[in-house]
């Protein structure tokens, strides 16, 4: 299997100073007992200091070879049991993957969590709040962050998730319905009507420009005496007049009897788009088609990649996207979204719904993202990243152990001297 090599992260100043402190303990401990051991005949009192420095110098070099075992071999000899992190590396990946599965993407545990988060406060919180202030730190901050996990994923493969999300929830659903529900609410409110003088001027220009057509289409239709007599001429300049007039007195007249019966015709269209079987699964076999066209699938992958694109020029440089007129935008959903409650509460109902629903879909594919993903890295460079995130604490261990070492050696000198 490839492994994914990277540049070994440099070590954080903060290890590096607890790693020698703990060091330099060990080293005093050792100093001390060797001490206290050649100046013990000379007084009692020096055997504590034995005994604490002889057991403070076991109590280190023990969580010494605990700490160094975790994620590497004690000066390079292959001790069993040793170098745990590299040589389970797939194991803690699969874990890792097996945790996020039980605790993080079952359906009741996501839907249990979001019931938590207020994600429309947190985004009216982070447009609005001016980069200065801590809105601004905020903002910064998830944008580096955003911009990470999308350099960090898989493309391809998160692309095809996004194609099969969309493709799955436009296949279910029911199309016609919304249609003819939007149809009758633009009739309504008369938004209809500039698409029909849209129609008719179109109409207009098309009859204008094809002109000699229709008349060649007359002319040769026409019979032999009315060529002979020239009719065909006049018929011609009869039909193209009274069309040029009907669509004229269309395009004036609201009220016109055609352009009823054209409204007609669509409220009809819309009533049969949410009432009629028939005319339903016309539109939906429309639709499957559509979705089946790979051209949608060509649509959908560089609809996709711009998306991708554009969130990422956002999230390397948030302060220039919030500038202009798409900041002006933003701000206003934003004040928008913190000013009004059945907003916020709509959005966030929806954000939980669809994130149980991405869940329950695609709970078992980002499990296995997760476990591949782990496995493909180097393992120098899992082993270095895990070392520095948790190896401060780690060299505390080592503190702690070897002054607790030498306390429990100094206890147990003393109950000896007692008895």
């Amino acid at each position: 299997m490839n492994r994914t090599a990277a540049r070994p992260d440099p070590v954080p100043p903060g290890l590096t100073r607890m790693r020698r402190v703990a060091g330099l303990l060990l080293v005093l401990m050792a100093a001390l007992f060797f001490a206290s051991r050649a100046m013990e005949p000379a007084h009692p009192g020096w055997g504590f200091v034995r005994s604490f420095a002889e057991a403070a110098m076991i109590g280190g070099l023990a969580d010494w070879f605990a700490v160094t075992a975790l994620f590497r071999h004690p000066l390079g000899l292959p001790i069993p049991h040793t170098a745990i992190v590299p040589r389970n590396k797939d194991r803690i990946g699969d874990q890792l993957a097996s945790f996020l599965r039980s605790n993080f993407l079952i359906p009741r545990v996501v839907a249990r969590r979001m019931r938590r988060v207020d994600v429309a406060s947190a985004l009216a919180r982070w447009l609005t709040d001016p980069p200065e202030g801590a809105g601004g730190q905020f903002r910064r901050g998830a944008s580096r962050l955003v911009a990470q996990v999308l350099e960090g994923l898989d493309p391809n493969r998160l692309g095809g998730m996004v194609k099969s999300a969309v493709a799955a929830r436009l296949s279910d659903t029911r199309v016609a319905p919304m249609l003819g529900q939007l149809l009758k609410a633009a009739m309504a409110e008369g938004r209809h009507k500039p698409l029909l003088d849209a129609a008719i001027r179109w109409a207009a220009g098309a009859l204008a420009s094809n002109d000699q057509l229709v008349r060649q289409m007359i002319h040769q239709r026409a019979g032999a005496i009315l060529r002979w007599t020239g009719l065909d001429e006049t018929l011609a300049d009869k039909l193209i007049g009274g069309l040029d007039t009907l669509l004229t007195d269309m395009a004036d007249d609201p009220d016109h009897p055609l352009r009823l019966k054209a409204e007609e015709g669509l409220d009809r269209i819309a009533w049969d788009l949410q009432h009629d079987p028939a005319m339903q699964a016309r539109v939906e076999a429309m639709k499957a088609e559509l979705i089946a066209n790979p051209a949608m699938a060509r649509w959908l992958d560089g609809l996709w990649e711009q998306a991708r694109a554009a969130l990422l020029r956002i999230a390397h440089d948030p302060e220039a996207a919030m500038r202009g007129g798409l900041g002006d935008v933003l701000r206003q959903i934003g004040t928008t979204l913190r000013d009004d409650p059945r907003l916020s509460r709509r959005i966030n109902r929806f954000v939980r719904r669809a994130t149980v629903a991405l869940a329950a879909d695609y709970g078992d594919g980002i499990v296995r993202l997760v476990s591949e993903t782990v496995r493909s890295w180097d393992v120098r460079t899992v082993t270095g990243r895990l070392e520095n995130a948790v190896g401060r604490d780690l060299q505390y261990i080592r503190i702690n152990g070897t002054l607790v070492g030498g306390l429990v050696g100094l206890a147990i000198h003393c109950v000896d001297v007692l008895l």
